[in-house]
């Protein structure tokens, strides 16, 4: 699994990268063939929920993406985490329909 984490308009410290790969390896967890997952941390400018955090996600088959705003950047990252188990959770199930 290749995993990239991108910033833009600031500079993520340990702590934080460490929470965004802590979560990204429990992905693992729920679906065992994830190709490439992409981070990315922006700040906007504006007043209130201004911390974003998306995450894209490649299985074999399917791309998933996940976006979270709000004016904590560990909240937005836990709930674009919870959204993915939610789509990945989807998908698997789609799968053995088919």
């Amino acid at each position: 699994m290749n995993v990239q984490i991108q910033t833009v308009r600031f500079e993520a410290n340990k702590k934080l990268r460490d929470h965004v790969q802590k979560r990204i390896e429990k992905l693992k967890l729920f679906h065992d063939k994830i190709i490439d997952v992409e981070v990315y941390l922006k700040e906007e400018n504006r007043p209130d929920k201004n911390k974003v955090a998306e995450i894209r996600l490649s299985i074999p088959g399917s791309s998933l993406f996940a976006k979270h705003e709000s004016a904590k950047m560990e909240e937005s990252i836990d709930k674009a985490y919870d959204s993915m188990v939610a789509q990945i959770k989807k998908s698997k199930g789609k799968e053995r329909v088919a």
